[in-house]
């Protein structure tokens, strides 16, 4: 559920999310899961979806372009 919505935030926003706001979103979006979860799914989330997600520098996470 985490990484799904996780994903869906990085494709609503094409030039990135930062780590403190992609944390506040997920929180708000799933009050009912300890912070500590949220915080590791995210943190996971490039060893999860090496393919899909980049960090261009840190804290920033997006989708990576597809290549032509």
């Amino acid at each position: 559920q985490i990484n799904e919505k996780a994903l869906e935030l990085l494709q609503a926003h094409p030039e990135g999310v930062r780590w403190s706001e992609m944390l506040k979103l997920l929180q708000e979006a799933f009050p009912d899961f300890h912070p500590k979860t949220i915080n590791g799914t995210v943190w996971k989330l490039l060893e999860k979806y090496p393919d899909t997600v980049e960090k261009p520098e840190k804290g920033l996470f997006r989708l990576k372009k597809k290549q032509a």
